[in-house]
């Protein structure tokens, strides 16, 4: 594949698909990838109109790049899967989103392309991260196929990725994961933790540097980045 546009953690930020979409059009990046939680932020869950303006936002950059690969993020399905104690959970926004994230789906390509976890390459993207303690616990006898790992993750439901180690909350930057990620030979792209810059750690990079603080002060610099699926270099745009 070559050059990716990494599109971090939305959290409410519609313009964050008007800047992607300037990148598609002035860089060599081929393909965007979207790392989820396109919804909910401090103190918004009265603002309907900002979870449309959003979505819309990123329904019509689906429709202009239909191949766009996207990770659900904990925010966005919490909404699908009926989590209403989640932290940021809108219910007046609620019937909406999800109303829009199937008018996501069908925008794309294929309805694949939207899913826990995408692999391109040399290339893992997913919400928060696949490690190796998830995979051991939940696929052991499917560990020396990683193929089968992804499609089992991707067919998951609320009773197994509602939990610490999984794809969509676990935070590898903590450093209190025994045994890493999996698989330990390629590269994951991950966001759900906010940073102050792109954390790179080992074969791991962190891109959620657009999310705020509760009183609305930005943690990161705003800077998307690339990256290389094949070579795993990175670097800013």
């Amino acid at each position: 594949m070559g050059k990716v546009l990494v599109i971090p953690d939305v959290h409410l930020k519609p313009w964050i698909f008007e800047q992607a979409d300037e990148i598609m059009v002035n860089t060599d990046c081929e393909r965007a990838v979207c790392v989820g939680d396109l919804v909910d932020d401090w103190k918004c869950q009265g603002d309907v109109d900002l979870y449309e303006e959003t979505l819309e936002s990123a329904i019509r950059f689906a429709k202009k790049y239909p191949s766009t690969l996207w990770c659900y993020g904990n925010h966005d399905l919490a909404y699908l899967w009926d989590q209403y104690d989640h932290p940021g959970y809108s219910i007046m926004a609620a019937d909406m989103v999800c109303d829009m994230f199937e008018e996501l789906r069908d925008s794309l390509e294929s309805p694949d392309n939207l899913a826990i976890i995408h692999k391109l390459d040399n290339t893992l993207f997913s919400h928060a991260g696949l490690s190796y303690e998830f995979v051991e616990n939940q696929l052991y006898n499917e560990m020396d196929d990683l193929e089968e790992v992804i499609e089992s993750v991707n067919g998951y439901g609320v009773d197994v990725l509602w939990e610490v180690n999984s794809p969509i909350w676990v935070r590898p930057q903590y450093g209190n994961l025994a045994k890493g990620m999996y698989p330990k030979d390629l590269f994951q792209v991950v966001g759900h933790t906010p940073v102050s810059e792109v954390l790179e750690q080992d074969n791991i990079i962190t891109v959620d540097t657009f999310s705020t603080s509760s009183d609305g002060r930005y943690i990161g610099n705003r800077e998307f980045c690339w990256v290389d699926t094949v070579t795993k270099e990175w670097g800013y745009i």
